[in-house]
């Protein structure tokens, strides 16, 4: 049986089984090959590595673990789990297989729901963004649109405003209704008609809107919404933040024994939403990763 099972292999994850592993817990890590960043070329906002590749830090890490001999990887996907910190966890894998562990972290992450704008999938993580703190400053002095409905432009509005060049407001379903229009000019931006479609046009991206063509660096969407990716927090039964995230505490404990979370898909109460971040996913995996091994040595005494 292993000390932790650990499901997920993003910077959460990876960075959760390094510190278990450092610590000589036995670990088994689950890279299921799915990452919310998976089309992303380049991470920002990292100290030590603004610009690398997300696949090279997780093939980086990858490769530091085979220096634990304590942590295990296996390439394959959790399915199901089950059972108890008094009885320990059994994994299901996507082969049918099962493995036991005393503590679970669940580390994998959230998938992004775009709004239905033909086009903009393709350009997701490389031309249409979420995040100004990841990927804001690419843009500056720029002109960008922005997708979605007032309310959340407008956050995003005071977030790039003094990075970017112009920004144009492009709602997605329906055209915005006069108060919307006017407060978002008051801003300094301009609103265009609905979304149609996006292309990537030259080094940029051109935006059909129901009032022509809009030519921008890049679009950052104000109308995605994050889910979890896995069914496993409400397969335990996990207690859930309005924000759709798994409520955690300060070490990555959920509200099940033995279960911890770390990474986008989980934050404190005590915070306003999930910080989706690299850098704080890497954190809430070391964090979680003390958490086992504190609740392992309760048990053991």
């Amino acid at each position: 049986m292993h000390d932790a099972i650990v499901i997920g292999a993003g910077p959460a994850g990876l960075q959760a089984a390094l510190t278990l592993g450092r610590m000589h817990r036995s670990a088994l890590l689950l890279d299921s090959g799915e990452y919310r960043n998976g089309t992303v070329q380049h991470m920002h906002n990292m100290i030590g590595e603004d610009g690398t590749p997300p696949a090279e830090l997780r093939a980086r890490a990858r490769r530091e673990l085979t220096a634990y001999d304590t942590v295990t990887v296996r390439d394959t996907a959790a399915r199901r789990i089950e059972g108890s910190a008094t009885e320990g966890f059994r994994v299901t894998l996507a082969d049918g297989s099962v493995e036991r562990g005393r503590r679970v972290v669940l580390a994998t992450g959230v998938a992004d729901d775009l709004p239905a704008v033909p086009g903009l999938a393709p350009l997701w993580g490389l031309k249409a963004f979420t995040c100004p703190f990841c990927d804001g400053h690419e843009h500056a002095g720029r002109p960008i649109a922005i997708l979605g409905p007032a309310p959340r432009a407008e956050h995003l509005i005071g977030l790039l405003g003094p990075v970017v060049g112009d920004i144009t407001v492009v709602p997605v379903d329906a055209p915005l209704g006069d108060d919307d229009r006017a407060r978002l000019e008051g801003l300094g931006v301009r609103v265009a008609g609905p979304a149609a479609e996006v292309s990537e046009h030259g080094a940029g991206v051109r935006v059909r809107t129901a009032d022509g063509d809009l030519d921008v660096a890049g679009v950052f969407v104000a109308a995605a919404s994050a889910r979890q990716r896995a069914p496993f927090a409400a397969d335990l039964g996990l207690r859930m933040l309005d924000s759709g995230s798994i409520e955690i505490d300060e070490l990555g404990h959920t509200s099940v024994g033995g279960v911890f979370a770390a990474g986008d898909l989980a934050h404190r109460a005590t915070l306003p939403g999930p910080m989706a971040a690299v850098l704080l996913a890497a954190a809430a995996g070391q964090l979680a990763a003390i958490g086992v091994i504190r609740s392992l040595l309760e048990d053991a005494h």
